[in-house]
């Protein structure tokens, strides 16, 4: 009995002597990666006993340092000299050594990028700025004065709704303007509408509205002609300027008024040559090798039929040593002597071909069942075909290339084939 016992002692000490080293070797091996993996604060480091799971704590709230004072830490310029503020629940946070200063934003990015962006959390003016009208700041050169107005047709009731809202600038020929604006629609010389005058302004707000009884199958050939004048102590109408504006289906379309404005242009004081004239603008683009014709308007012209009947249009054609490149057309204008178009046409050209290049405007009348009369044409051109005028309008635009340089040309009798 007494060797059963024993026998059954050495078992268990034999089994548990395994388990308790394996326990001892487990227990130093944790203590030893547990003190590698703790962790150690730099002594006199601002920043490293500040911060803790998201949380800024002063430099004396700290765990006491577990390295020498031997090793070197710089702390960081942007965290030096600052003072400690106390936050609530006993946490700290460092303010800037002036608190009245504004964070500085980030530096401008280039003018490519979009906008002007500066520290996050502040608000950027730039990106809020509208955008300026330059119709109240850019005036040309000789500029007589801008006027503003508003156009709408209403199709159902043919009625044209006119706003006369404002114009700038005008050139009074005394130190005090007293400007009034007469509306007609053109080709009806006879009727028109008035607004009141305005005292002693050369910026007057009218602030007016018209309107003008016009049927919808004549409505795209009419003209609508603003004439600008000051009253003076006579009560006698001097002529500042005048706009014509036609009225096109582009600009009649939608649903509320078409707000447009439009520099004032001096009267031809010239009268008309025997077979009319004809005013349009020539510009020409080196870099995209674009010439372009701005047809405006006639004047004068001595149609062969009844006016009711008859309509007008012009023909732009581009030759190179006298021969047909292309040709284009404006819109046909009917009853007329004064037509207006205001249309505008390119023809691609490159800059070696000017020297053999011109343009013919032709004048054409056309009638109803009846062919086509020419009333007369204008050259322009290069020294080879031109003279004078002609001449002198070719080479201002070669001289000012990418503007639009407007003339009156006298009409020529076209030669008969």
């Amino acid at each position: 009995m007494a060797e059963q016992v024993a026998l059954v002692i050495g078992g268990l000490a034999g089994g548990l002597l395994p388990l308790l080293l394996l326990i001892w070797v487990s227990c130093c091996l944790w203590k030893k990666l547990r003190a590698t993996f703790t962790y150690e604060e730099l002594p006199g480091s601002t920043a490293a006993s500040g911060i803790q799971w998201g949380k800024l704590y002063p430099p004396h709230a700290g765990t006491h340092p577990s390295r020498p004072t031997g090793v070197p830490f710089v702390v960081p310029p942007s965290l030096q000299d600052r003072d400690w503020v106390p936050l609530h629940r006993g946490e700290w946070a460092q303010a800037p050594r002036d608190p009245c200063l504004a964070p500085e934003p980030m530096p401008h990015t280039s003018s490519g990028s979009f906008g002007n962006t500066g520290m996050m959390g502040t608000i950027n003016p730039e990106l809020y700025k509208f955008l300026e009208d330059k119709s109240e700041t850019d005036f040309p050169e000789g500029c007589l004065g801008r006027l503003w107005f508003s156009v709408e047709y209403q199709q159902e009731a043919e009625r044209l709704l006119v706003g006369l809202i404002k114009a700038q600038r005008l050139q009074a020929p005394s130190e005090t303007c007293n400007p009034l604006v007469k509306l007609h629609l053109l080709p009806d010389e006879r009727r028109f509408l008035q607004s009141k005058t305005k005292r002693k302004t050369s910026n007057p707000q009218f602030d007016e509205h018209f309107i003008f009884q016009v049927s919808s199958k004549s409505i795209t050939q009419r003209v609508l002609r603003f004439s600008v004048y000051h009253v003076d102590r006579q009560r006698k109408h001097q002529l500042l300027g005048q706009v014509f504006f036609p009225l096109r289906n582009e600009t009649l379309a939608g649903d509320c008024p078409c707000v447009v404005w439009r520099d004032l242009e001096a009267e031809s004081r010239e009268p008309p040559s025997e077979f009319g004239d004809l005013q349009f603008c020539l510009s020409y683009n080196d870099c995209l090798c674009r010439l372009t014709v701005v047809v405006l308007r006639a004047k004068g012209l001595r149609l062969q039929e009844d006016p009711s009947f008859v309509s007008v249009f012009v023909k732009v054609s581009l030759m190179n040593h006298n021969k047909f490149v292309k040709c284009k057309k404006t819109s046909a204008v009917l009853g007329s002597a004064n037509p207006v178009y205001s249309e505008t046409f390119s023809f691609r050209a490159n800059p070696a071909e000017l020297d053999t290049a011109s343009l013919s405007l032709t004048v054409v009348q056309s009638a109803r069942g009846e062919n086509s009369h020419q009333l007369g044409r204008v050259v322009v051109g290069p020294y080879m075909y031109t003279r004078g005028r002609q001449l002198e309008h070719w080479n201002e635009m070669l001289s000012k290339p990418k503007e639009l340089v407007k003339r009156w040309h006298a009409l020529c009798p076209t030669p008969e084939p």
